[in-house]
C-alpha cells in the first residue's frame, strides 16, 4: 500500500513552514536592529534610585610633618585668644547624594549633604579627638563639625546637566571660622551649568564643564589621561578652581558668612613691621585643584581627590600703597588634600560595572542573540523554500509514492 495522505500532509507543512520561517527571521533581525535604538536610550538616563555615598579623608601631601594629622586648620577658638592659631588635624569628608522630588521621566533632582569632620587634632606633642554635638544642639568653636551644607540641583535625565529648575545651597550660621552648617530652610540660589555628582553618558576626551560648590562657579575640567580602575576604563579630569574671596559669596541674609572676614590687631595676626594695635582686616580666600576619574560610558565618577586651600589675606593685597607686611601676609584657614577612601572607589566601581553590563546587555548581547536566531530562521526558510517541489500549474501535486 502507498500512503498518499502522509506525503501530502508533509508537503503542506513544508509549503507553509518556509514562508513562516522567513517571516519570523526577518522580524527578529528587524528587532535586533530596533532593540538598541529603543532600549539603550531608556537605559542612558540618570536613574531615579541614584544613591551615591562617598567618604574622603585627608592624606599626606607635605603640608605637615605628621602623616597622622596631614591637614592644617584655623583654630576657631583662637578668635578670643591673644594670638591666632592654626593646628594640624586629620579630617573626614562625607557626602551622600540621593534623588528627591520633583523627579520624573525628564528630570532628576539630587540632594547632596556634605560634612567635613575633624577626627584628630595635634596640640604640640599631644593629639586628641574632638567631639561633635547632636544635630539640634548649639555648636561651639570646639565642635568636631568643621563645615556642612546641603546642595540641591535638578538635572536633565538624558544629559545629566543642570536644567535650571532648581539649584540652591542650604546653609545656616556657623561657629566662627566656618562657612556653613546643614539646614533645610535657609538657602541661597546657586545657578550652574557644569556636571557635579555624575558626568553625562559617552564622555569624550575633551574639556568638560564642572561645578565647584565651594566657590559656586563653573570651571573647566581638563582631560589628562586614560587609566584603569578596578578593571574599568577611567578618564582622568583635572579642574583648577580660581581663587575666590569668600566674603563675596551670597548668603541667606545677604551678609558675609561668619568667619569669612576678620578684623583683628596686627599682633593677633602675628604681623610684624606695623603697630601691634593696628586693626587689620583679613578676608578668607579659597582655591582648589580637583581630580575626578570618570567611567566614560556611563559618566559614573569612580574616584575623586581635592587639593583644598583656604587662607586669610588682605582684600586690598593688590594695592601698592598698602603696607607690605599686610599686603604679603597669608595664614592658612584650611589646607588639605582629601582623597576618596578605597571602599568608596570599589563601591562606585561596582555600580559602574552594573551600569556598563546593562548597556552591553541591551545594546549588544540581546540584539546579537535575537539577530542570530533571526538570521538562522531566515536561512532555514530560504533553504526549505528552494528544496520545495515546484508547482506544475495544473493543480495536480507531484508526490513521491512510498511503500507502506
Amino acid at each position: 500500500m502507498y500512503s498518499l495522505v502522509a506525503v501530502r500532509e508533509g508537503y503542506d507543512i513544508k509549503k507553509f513552514l518556509a514562508p513562516a520561517l522567513i517571516f519570523f527571521g526577518i522580524a527578529l533581525v528587524t528587532a535586533a536592529i530596533a532593540v538598541p535604538l529603543w532600549l539603550v536610550p531608556k537605559l542612558k538616563v540618570v536613574p531615579l534610585d541614584l544613591d551615591i555615598t562617598s567618604v574622603a579623608t585627608s592624606v599626606p601631601a607635605g603640608l605637615t610633618d605628621d602623616n597622622n594629622t596631614p591637614a592644617r586648620v584655623f583654630n576657631r577658638c583662637s578668635i578670643s585668644e591673644p594670638r591666632a592659631e592654626v593646628f594640624d588635624a586629620h579630617l573626614t569628608q562625607q557626602r551622600r547624594s540621593i534623588i528627591i522630588n520633583p523627579s520624573d521621566s525628564d528630570q532628576a533632582t539630587l540632594q547632596s549633604g556634605q560634612t567635613v569632620m575633624i577626627d584628630l587634632i595635634r596640640d604640640g606633642d599631644e593629639t586628641y579627638e574632638p567631639t561633635a554635638e547632636p544635630v539640634d544642639a548649639k555648636r561651639t568653636c570646639e565642635d568636631a563639625v568643621l563645615t556642612s551644607n546641603v546642595d540641591v540641583v535638578s538635572v536633565d535625565r538624558e544629559t545629566s546637566k543642570p536644567n535650571g529648575n532648581i539649584a540652591r545651597i542650604h546653609t545656616v550660621q556657623a561657629p566662627e571660622g566656618t562657612v556653613t552648617i546643614e539646614a533645610t530652610d535657609n538657602f541661597v540660589e546657586a545657578p550652574r551649568e557644569g556636571y557635579q555628582y555624575k558626568f553625562g553618558f559617552d564622555v569624550e576626551k575633551t574639556d568638560q564643564l564642572y561645578y565647584d560648590a565651594n566657590s559656586r562657579q563653573d570651571v573647566t575640567a581638563t582631560f589628562v589621561e586614560e587609566e584603569e580602575i578596578n578593571g574599568l576604563t577611567a578618564y582622568h579630569f583635572v579642574s583648577d578652581v580660581p581663587e575666590v574671596d569668600q566674603v563675596t559669596l551670597p548668603t541667606p541674609n545677604g551678609e558675609p558668612a561668619l568667619g569669612t572676614s576678620l578684623e583683628k590687631p596686627a599682633s593677633w595676626w602675628g604681623i610684624k613691621g606695623v603697630p601691634a594695635n593696628e586693626l587689620v582686616v583679613m578676608d578668607r580666600f579659597a582655591k582648589a585643584t580637583r581630580h575626578v576619574w570618570v567611567e566614560p560610558q556611563t559618566g559614573t565618577i569612580l574616584k575623586g581627590m581635592e587639593e583644598q586651600h583656604q587662607y586669610f589675606k588682605s582684600p586690598g593685597w593688590e594695592d601698592p600703597d598698602l603696607a607690605a607686611p599686610i599686603r604679603e601676609f597669608r595664614m592658612d584657614a584650611f589646607a588639605a588634600t582629601m582623597e576618596w577612601q578605597q571602599t568608596t572607589v570599589e563601591r562606585q566601581s561596582d555600580k559602574a560595572s552594573g551600569y556598563v553590563d546593562q548597556l552591553r546587555l541591551g545594546g549588544v548581547i540581546v540584539p546579537a542573540i535575537i539577530g542570530t536566531v533571526g538570521g538562522l530562521l531566515f536561512i532555514a526558510g530560504v533553504v526549505l523554500l528552494l528544496r520545495r517541489p515546484k508547482d506544475t500549474g495544473d493543480n495536480t501535486d507531484t508526490v513521491q509514492f512510498n511503500k507502506v
